[in-house]
């Protein structure tokens, strides 16, 4: 009897299922408007959203769900397929095992292409996508990395790394070598994160070094999952703008959040994004980065909570 109540409270919390095997965990009422978000990737874990902004956003009228794609984080299996088929059979279930009707999708860059896809399908299950420092193109990116990153090398005249970019210019764009460089450039000239954080932003920044979730799993990737997906489905080949487009004719809202110092984008992927969706659909933040639900969070809940929520 005692085993039988410990599973179901593991069941109600923290939401395992044998039948899915996913980390699963909810914040706020059931009978508010639901917001599933789909954390970044492919390898990493929802925790970043989930231990600094979930609640805070179910505190403003938002039933919220995070979970770990399978194979990815604490969503441990072993024989995840890492494609879009399974991936979206898991994110169906989340649907169906709490009865939501429509739902909102935040998808954070990688979870951005998976949001975007998913709703293409299945269109009648989706209010609304939100692109939070999401790819439309992950191959101009990789251009634009590689056009700043050599700034920076030739600003310090480090002819190291500048031979490096230029081995790099000459790989196969389509490979996953080339694109894990591209980021191993970005991550290593600080395009993740701003420049000049917030007092707020400093403060959950901090959160790094003490919450216990997040010193285990914030900085933890795995490499199953991005080759698993480059594999089946090279994602980093995509080009989700006639996706977009064809979302927007079936009148599916899309909106997008960004930082000014992301440096995975340019200023002219932004503009292009912004003309594709509508000036008022999509928000472009100062002293903001990748991580724009933390970089900025009172602004990213607000815009989620007034100009989202409608």
């Amino acid at each position: 009897m005692r085993k039988l109540l410990i599973s179901f409270v593991l069941l109600c919390v923290f939401g395992f299922t044998n039948a899915q095997n996913l980390y699963i965990k909810t914040f706020g009422n059931i009978t508010d408007k639901a917001v599933i978000y789909l954390h970044g990737g492919p390898g990493y874990n929802c925790v970043n959203f989930e231990a600094t902004t979930a609640q805070k956003l179910a505190n403003n009228g938002f039933f919220v769900i995070v979970y770990d794609r399978r194979g990815e984080g604490r969503s441990i299996d072993k024989n995840a397929e890492y494609s879009f088929k399974e991936t979206f059979d898991d994110l169906n279930s989340i649907i169906s095992k709490y009865n939501i009707g429509k739902t909102i999708l935040i998808g954070h860059s990688f979870g951005g292409i998976v949001a975007t896809l998913f709703t293409e399908l299945y269109p009648e299950k989706i209010e609304s996508v939100i692109l939070v420092g999401a790819p439309v193109s992950l191959q101009e990116s990789f251009k634009h990395i590689i056009f700043k990153s050599k700034e920076i090398y030739q600003s310090k005249n480090d002819k190291v790394n500048l031979n490096y970019l230029s081995i790099l210019e000459t790989m196969d764009t389509t490979s996953l070598d080339y694109s894990s460089y591209c980021f191993r450039h970005a991550m290593q000239n600080g395009f993740y994160t701003p420049k000049n954080r917030t007092s707020e932003a400093k403060d959950i920044y901090a959160l790094f070094k003490t919450d216990t979730l997040l010193r285990k799993y914030a900085s933890k990737m795995t490499i199953d999952a991005p080759k698993g997906f480059w594999l089946n489905e090279n994602y980093t080949t995509l080009n989700l703008k006639p996706n977009i487009e064809r979302l927007l004719l079936k009148n599916i809202k899309i909106y997008g959040m960004y930082g000014k110092e992301d440096g995975l984008y340019s200023e002219k992927q932004i503009k292009d994004l912004q003309n594709l969706i509508g000036k008022k659909h999509l928000v472009y933040y100062e002293n903001c980065s990748h991580n724009v639900f933390i970089d900025q969070q009172n602004k990213f809940i607000e815009y989620m909570t007034n100009s989202i929520n409608k």
